[in-house]
């Protein structure tokens, strides 16, 4: 798919650097539900990142899943800078760099899901620990947007300033080499 404005929003971004999008953070999730499935994921967390994992805990008690609330269900990694690009990279790879339109919301931002670790390139198969899925949030962002999350003088992004999706679909399109699909493709099974 082709996006519109492409060629504009590229000479924007040469003319004016502070309007160029970057990746402020990569957030990578795995939900279990608790007990020792939650001790392999975050060991598969680390070995992916290279960063210990907080663990989330339940907001709500719901007896049919067997969850209390307060008790840890989930484990996240959040991935910044060098190492947050070259992760998505790689987790891109893994969904043969196809994404679609619906993964974006109004800000900007994408996420998409990994049905198994295993898919990402250079990871092996361990027993002890079996296979895991996982989420991955992105959030983009132009340079300035520190105004909305600051202390002292915290102020709103002005409207002409804030990131549009299909900005940040060229962005992605152009940094990572992403093919941006309206539906997914259809499969052919050969039996």
């Amino acid at each position: 798919m082709s996006i519109e404005n492409e060629e504009v929003f590229i000479e924007d971004w040469k003319a004016y650097p502070m309007r160029e999008p970057h990746i402020a953070k990569v957030v990578v999730d795995v939900c279990t539900g608790g007990g020792e499935p939650l001790t392999r994921a975050a060991t598969i967390l680390e070995d992916l990142t290279g960063q210990t994992p907080t663990q989330s805990k339940a907001r709500q008690t719901i007896r049919d899943f067997g969850i209390r609330r307060r008790e840890p269900i989930a484990v996240r990694v959040t991935l910044r800078h060098k190492k947050a690009e070259e992760f998505l990279a790689r987790a891109l790879k893994a969904k043969d760099s196809v994404l679609l339109i619906k993964n974006w919301d109004l800000d900007g931002n994408f996420a998409f899901g990994i049905a198994e670790h295993i898919d990402i390139p250079d990871v092996k198969y361990d027993p002890q620990l079996g296979i895991q899925g996982m989420n991955i949030t992105v959030c983009i962002e132009r340079p300035g947007f520190r105004v909305k999350r600051r202390r002292k003088g915290r102020t709103k992004v002005p409207y002409r300033h804030r990131l549009t999706p299909e900005e940040s679909m060229v962005f992605v399109k152009n940094k990572f080499g992403v093919e941006i699909l309206e539906k997914e493709r259809e499969r052919t099974y050969l039996f």
